[in-house]
């Protein structure tokens, strides 16, 4: 069976400073233009079927730097939809909401596009895209990459394993790393994690 690659786009001035960034497109930053070429070695060796990014600048740059030409861009693969905590970081929420928890706790509705997501919202997105691509991996035609955001990835993380949405929040990914899923005894299971060229 093919596996399947999760890639973190590159640092932003946001990801940097641990502002949450759904809808905000930022551009990567020069350090996070250099983590995304430095995926090439990583991914170079692999034989990959299918790219899927998300839409956003920051993931579509990362694909291209890291030699991933031509994704097919995703609208389910958008990061989650903070809503009102869109550009605020954690430590600024707790200031008002001690204990606040992204991956239990979800988000205050922000502007009228952006409703914002509940962890149970965001993993149903993340179950659809699963519906789509767990054939074609079953196929084993090559591995399937997926290029997008960190909450997001974490979620679907922990969909393909079985366990709940909130449970994305047992896996860190830092900007510019790689997430490998695969299979044990025909079960999903984590081959490797926050993988980075070094």
């Amino acid at each position: 069976m093919s596996e399947l690659l999760l890639i973190r786009h590159g640092e932003t001035e946001w990801s940097r400073a641990g502002q949450h960034t759904s809808w905000t497109d930022l551009p990567l930053t020069a350090a996070g233009e250099e983590q995304a070429r430095a995926l090439r070695p990583l991914l170079s060796g692999r034989k990959i079927g299918r790219v899927y990014a998300s839409p956003m600048a920051r993931a579509l740059r990362t694909a291209e730097l890291a030699g991933l030409a031509r994704p097919e861009i995703d609208a389910d693969l958008r990061e989650w939809d903070y809503g009102g905590y869109e550009g605020v970081t954690t430590a600024e929420i707790q200031r008002s909401r001690p204990g606040w928890y992204l991956f239990t706790d979800g988000v205050p509705p922000g502007p009228d596009a952006h409703p914002g997501e509940s962890p149970e919202q965001v993993g149903a997105r993340a179950d659809h895209v699963l519906a789509r691509i767990v054939p074609e991996l079953d196929a084993d035609e090559g591995d399937v990459a997926l290029v997008a955001h960190a909450h997001f990835l974490r979620v679907l993380t922990a969909r393909r394993l079985g366990l709940p949405a909130t449970a994305g929040g047992l896996f860190t990914f830092t900007t510019g790393a790689v997430g490998v899923l695969g299979t044990e005894h025909g079960r999903p299971a984590v081959v490797a994690w926050n993988a980075r060229s070094v």
